[in-house]
């Protein structure tokens, strides 16, 4: 008896809490954003109406695809990877001393790791798409252009997680390196740096991937690579060519995918996860 009273005075579900003023403000603000959005993207039914009629045409203007200038068009293409790949690997061999000066338990000062911190986020707020208008207006038209700006969008990606990985670093195998008297570059080579490869490297793989992707798009202000060739071609409404391009793009970047994802996976299993699984 006293077990069926027990289940009968059990407390009731909780009920719908009253919200903050702070997240009612903030939801408000969110609402009317949205609003003003919406009343600023100026819908106008026939721009609507005819999107479909402008797509199909675009589709049976651009098949079958050009393949007149493949090898101008594979050029360009191999011209993106290559500034990708350039690219970077020089924001993440900026990356590494960046990331142990940031990294508050390997900084020689606190100050300069909240500054570094303070200019890789910086560096990560700004897209590469502004950074290569920046860069074309420093350096000029053309592939460096393009190289610069995911350098610096790599550095303050890769900067960042590469920080917060060497903070993870227990401080046992730290202290027991200094115990012996070395210090600065010796502790980072012997407690550090092999703890934190398996990380640094599949960061950097990943950073490869989206700067395949990224360096297509920094061709569109001049940047270099394959952007240029789809930007001239929509331009002069070649659709059969920019067909061709978007198809070569797909495929870049679905293959550069599927060869990172398949390194990071291999990395993995040799230091020791997924096994068993």
């Amino acid at each position: 008896m006293s077990l069926l009273q027990d289940k009968t005075t059990t407390e009731p579900p909780q009920r719908f809490k009253r919200p903050r003023a702070s997240t009612i403000v903030v939801l408000l603000l969110i609402g009317l954003l949205t609003l003003n959005g919406l009343l600023r993207l100026d819908l106008d039914f026939e721009r609507i109406s005819l999107a479909p009629e402008r797509s199909w045409n675009f589709i049976t203007r651009g098949f079958p695809p050009n393949l007149e200038r493949a090898p101008q068009l594979g050029e360009a293409i191999l011209e993106t990877l290559e500034m990708a790949l350039i690219g970077t690997m020089l924001g993440v061999l900026l990356s590494v001393p960046v990331s142990l000066l940031a990294a508050r338990n390997t900084s020689p000062h606190p100050a300069i790791s909240a500054t570094l911190r303070l200019v890789l986020s910086a560096f990560r707020s700004i897209p590469d798409l502004v950074w290569a208008m920046i860069f074309v207006v420093s350096v000029g038209l053309g592939p460096l252009a393009g190289i610069l700006a995911i350098a610096v969008d790599v550095l303050g990606f890769a900067g960042r997680f590469f920080a917060e990985r060497v903070e993870e670093v227990e401080r046992g195998p730290i202290d027991a390196i200094r115990s012996t008297g070395a210090r600065g570059v010796p502790v980072v080579a012997t407690a550090i740096l092999p703890v934190v490869f398996p990380s640094f490297s599949g960061t950097s793989l990943y950073c490869l991937e989206k700067s395949v992707r990224g360096a297509v798009v920094l061709g569109l202000v001049g940047a270099g690579g394959i952007g240029v060739e789809l930007n001239v071609a929509f331009q002069l409404r070649q659709f059969d060519t920019a067909f061709t391009i978007i198809i070569m793009i797909l495929v870049v970047v679905l293959l550069a995918e599927r060869l990172s994802s398949e390194v990071r996976k291999r990395m993995l299993a040799d230091v020791g996860f997924g096994r068993g699984l």
